[in-house]
């Protein structure tokens, strides 16, 4: 049954560039750069001309020592001068807030056609020297490194944060390992069956070869590989084989009305039913994702038990073990069997996580399988920032 109106939010494209390691194939490409190619090749899929695109919302985390990334992006993908972009930072959460303002620019008439997305590389955050403005006579000089990630407010580093909430709630370093295999085992199927090719489009590099697949995924990778790995930044549980890899990569979207998308005889591929954001407070990194999808449901008048698939960021994997425990009302068995139908094709811990980038990553993991297994609910949960998490609740006809 189809339950379109005219006035929902539909998206009728979706891509990503393949996503690099820190310091691999991607490492030179600015995030303007990248931007621009994943803007380029949504329009691209859509059939729409970038003539046609109003908005452009590109989600950064950190933008090094450039600025209005968004609007280089959009002159990138070929878009006209005239056009409106804004660069939105909600840290892990920002592409998927770009989606959530695009939608709202398009429900309130104010454009017809948008895109949303966001952009990283990791590899290119620079060094910062916060005091030599005006000058230093005497003593050392430090450089910052924003790539060690703490939380701004607490200090407390993102990794210990997740560990000390993650044993809060009773979830060990084995239950962490364990996910952290599934997750690398889970993508490492999805893509030899070829299921996450059709989010990619190649990147050709500056030597002429074309980069086509992820660069981060480690399937040769064990429970006692990951065992054996000491834990990181002071944390108890979190290791670099628990936690995804520092990433480069884009990933965009192209959005607009139902009605729009039959005026232009589109198929939509989803169709955006709810957005919502959630705080609190900046230690809650692993548990402020299920207050968020918790919340999107309730603005859809839906439950969980109505969502067939669910996105949860591997931030670390505390976070969709922590997720599931909390929505599932912190009974064990009932998270198990939430976990089935969460991350079913792996997740960042296996692909990377350019942070911009991940939450449209996810809406298009999310819309893809769902359309491959006939249709059905979907929902998008990822944590953020000090304290922050946002959701999306999608259909698929």
């Amino acid at each position: 049954m189809n339950h379109d109106n005219a006035e929902d939010v539909v998206l009728v494209s979706a891509a990503r560039t393949p996503f690099g390691k820190f310091g691999g194939a991607l490492r030179s490409f600015s995030i303007p750069d990248l931007a621009g190619l994943a803007g380029h090749e949504v329009l691209r899929r859509a059939g729409v001309d970038p003539g046609d695109a109003e908005e452009f919302a590109l989600g950064v985390n950190l933008p090094g020592s450039d600025r209005s990334l968004a609007r280089q992006g959009l002159l990138r993908a070929g878009i006209p001068d005239d056009r409106n972009a804004y660069t939105v930072d909600r840290a892990c959460c920002s592409s998927l807030t770009a989606i959530t303002m695009v939608s709202r620019s398009i429900r309130l008439g104010e454009i017809t056609v948008g895109l949303a997305g966001g952009a990283e590389n990791l590899s290119r955050v620079p060094y910062y020297v916060e005091d030599m403005r005006w000058g230093r006579p005497l003593g050392d000089v430090v450089l910052k490194d924003q790539l060690v990630i703490s939380c701004p407010h607490t200090h407390a580093p993102r990794a210990v944060q997740a560990s000390d909430e993650a044993l809060a709630f009773g979830v060990t370093r084995s239950e962490q390992d364990a996910w952290a295999l599934r997750s690398q085992q889970r993508y490492a199927a999805a893509e030899a069956a070829g299921r996450l090719a059709e989010e990619r489009f190649p990147i050709t590099l500056d030597d002429g070869v074309r980069l086509t697949t992820d660069e981060s995924p480690r399937s040769e990778t064990s429970i006692e590989k990951l065992a054996s790995l000491p834990t990181v930044y002071g944390s108890e549980t979190v290791t670099a084989g628990n936690a995804p890899a520092l990433s480069t990569g884009a990933s965009a979207v192209v959005l607009m009305s139902h009605a729009e998308a039959r005026r232009r005889e589109l198929s939509p591929l989803a169709t955006v039913l709810a957005t919502a954001m959630a705080s609190g407070h900046p230690a809650g990194i692993a548990s402020i994702p299920a207050a968020a999808a918790l919340a999107v449901l309730r603005k859809a008048g839906l439950t969980l038990a109505d969502v067939d698939l669910i996105e949860v960021n591997e931030a670390f994997a505390a976070v969709p073990l922590v997720t599931t425990l909390v929505l599932a009302g912190k009974d064990v068995r009932a998270a198990d069997l939430l976990r089935e139908k969460v991350n079913v094709n792996g997740g960042a811990i296996a692909v990377g996580h350019p942070t911009g980038a991940t939450g449209a990553r996810l809406v298009m993991a999310l819309t893809n399988e769902l359309r491959r297994r006939g249709g059905g609910l979907g929902l998008v949960t990822i944590c953020g920032g000090i304290g922050e998490a946002e959701a999306l609740l999608i259909r698929v006809s």
